[in-house]
């Protein structure tokens, strides 16, 4: 026993001489590597990014994306995934909500709905059953830029994927007496959503965002819409928006690049090519007008009280998108039911969590063609907190103009790079969408190594400047629901985006 306590007390003396001389983050390698450490192990430990040569990077080498241009201007890519036996295939159109009118809001998404309904060649129950007997799974989505429809299959089923997308994309029967029933189910659908706070928030949120421009409308389109709505609505659409520019044909696993374009070429040969417009001719014509803005819906009977704070962002292709990115994950997120307690990553969840101000919280980053929003979304049960977690929000987004932490900036750039490797590593379905969008906002495929490379690229110098062009002194857009009566005012939070300097 007193031999293992002064083992302890030598143990205890080399630890406070140890954290006494504890070095700087750029140091940590040197001073807890020994001397003898291996040039190579020394290159991946630190904590710090390095910029390298991400291209000669083991760990970034992954599955190569072979991109094929068909006659008709459709894209078809595929990435193999060597020993993968199932394969995600899907479409993904550069087609969505913002591409309808106010008298035609909705027909985007009620279009997904109806085209699973029979085609020419295959009754709504023989379109399931062949689905099931393949063991496999389709779904689809709408957003408000794109429309995606995919099918995830073992490896010998690849073709028949591609068999059934195709026909239901080129020969859905767009049946009257289906449109009918499905307008119910629609109906029953925005119920759904109106009691989700989130969504509804995020739905005013960009409705005050983008008064009077496409993007402000809703992808459900409104209650009145969905009861009249055509099936020569839905033909029209069609027959506009799902061209062969437009769309891109795209598959992740175990799938051979040159069979997988005989397979597409053979099947989407019927695609229009007419109108010939792009997306971004499109949103050129009738731009996203970002509006300052505040909506606030009081509901003193409330249990939840939330709230958004949010300023205008930046487009897919903005030079600055990747250092928004980070910024995000600067500010982060925190969720009370998810057992993190006061040790999160961000200055901002530690605040909010050791003060018990809100159950969740998260920062959030959505771009579009020619604009985006960036901002915080919070929750809270308990309203007295509303003004301090205002607060500590608008000081976290004006501390990055003024004083970003550089250990902050290195844990989100770690973090994104962690993310970016396990999505990509996850499953052939992230792959597959990883591909289609980027194809659609990108025109190519952004391989690891460059996002990776981008990310490093980010340093404090470059968050300030991204964080002054985006905040200093402009105008937020808030949205709010609860009792939200404790939330300050929009000329408080207004006057929050900049620090007096004396």
């Amino acid at each position: 026993m007193a031999g293992s306590r002064s083992m302890s007390k030598a143990a205890f003396a080399l630890g406070r001489r140890l954290f006494s001389s504890y070095p700087s983050v750029a140091g940590v390698q040197s001073a807890l590597v020994p001397a003898q450490t291996s040039a190579s192990f020394l290159k991946w430990t630190s904590p710090v990014p390095v910029k390298t040569q991400h291209l000669l990077t083991p760990t970034l080498a992954g599955p190569a994306t072979q991109i094929t241009t068909l006659p008709n201007g459709l894209r078809v890519a595929t990435e193999e995934h060597a020993h993968a036996k199932t394969a995600t295939v899907g479409v993904w159109i550069d087609a969505g909500s913002r591409f309808e009118s106010d008298a035609t809001a909705g027909t985007a998404h009620f279009l997904e709905h109806l085209i699973f309904k029979g085609t020419n060649k295959r009754s709504q129950a023989q379109l399931e059953v062949e689905v099931e007997n393949m063991g496999g799974h389709l779904n689809a989505y709408t957003s408000r830029e794109q429309t995606t429809y995919y099918a995830r299959v073992t490896k010998e089923n690849v073709g028949g994927a591609v068999d059934i997308l195709s026909d239901i994309l080129t020969g859905s029967k767009l049946d009257s007496a289906a449109v009918e029933r499905e307008r119910g189910v629609i109906l029953r659908e925005m119920e759904e959503v109106g009691k989700d706070g989130a969504e509804t928030l995020f739905d005013h949120l960009h409705a005050t965002s983008f008064q009077f421009s496409p993007l402000g409308r809703t992808i459900l389109g409104s209650a009145d819409n969905v009861r009249t709505i055509t099936s020569g609505d839905l033909a029209d659409y069609i027959a506009t928006h799902y061209t062969a520019p437009r769309m891109v044909v795209c598959a992740a696993g175990a799938v051979d690049h040159e069979s997988f374009v005989k397979l597409v070429s053979d099947k989407f040969s019927s695609l229009p090519t007419k109108p010939s417009h792009t997306a971004y001719e499109l949103a050129t014509s009738d731009p996203a007008i970002f509006t300052g803005s505040d909506v606030r819906f009081q509901d003193s009977d409330a249990t939840e009280h939330s709230f958004v704070l949010a300023f205008q962002g930046l487009s897919w292709t903005d030079g600055d998108s990747t250092t928004l990115q980070v910024m995000q994950a600067m500010l982060g997120s925190w969720d009370a039911r998810g057992g993190m307690g006061t040790a999160g990553g961000s200055q901002l969840s530690q605040f909010v969590a050791s003060n018990k101000l809100c159950t969740n919280y998260m920062a959030f980053n959505t771009s579009y063609i020619d604009t985006g929003l960036f901002g915080v979304y919070a929750v809270t049960k308990d309203t007295d907190t509303l003004f301090d977690l205002a607060w500590a929000t608008t000081q976290a987004f004006t501390k990055l103009i003024y004083d970003p932490n550089e250990d902050d900036v290195t844990r989100a750039k770690n973090q994104l790079k962690a993310q970016l490797l396990a999505s990509s590593n996850a499953d052939t379905t992230a792959a597959c969408e990883d591909i289609g969008r980027q194809l659609l906002t990108y025109g190519r495929r952004l391989s690891r190594a460059e996002m990776c490379a981008r990310i490093d690229a980010v340093d404090v110098e470059q968050v300030r400047k991204v964080a002054e062009r985006l905040f200093h002194d402009q105008d937020p857009v808030v949205a709010a629901m609860g009792d939200v009566s404790e939330l300050p005012d929009y000329n408080w939070l207004r006057r929050r985006t900049y620090w007096f300097a004396y």
